[in-house]
């Protein structure tokens, strides 16, 4: 997910150990990796 584009990113305060990848204005696609599960959520956090 090298893509600029994408804006990949990770979160802080309470959405720490998240990372983020923009989809369109405020709405993220945020995922996090967890003992092998992967927990993914389309939201808009701002």
């Amino acid at each position: 997910m090298n893509q600029p584009k994408l804006r990949l990113h990770p979160l802080k305060g309470k959405m720490r150990g998240f990372w983020a990848v923009t989809v369109r204005a405020n709405w993220r696609v945020i995922f996090r990796f967890d003992d092998g599960a992967t927990d993914v959520d389309y939201v808009d956090y701002h």
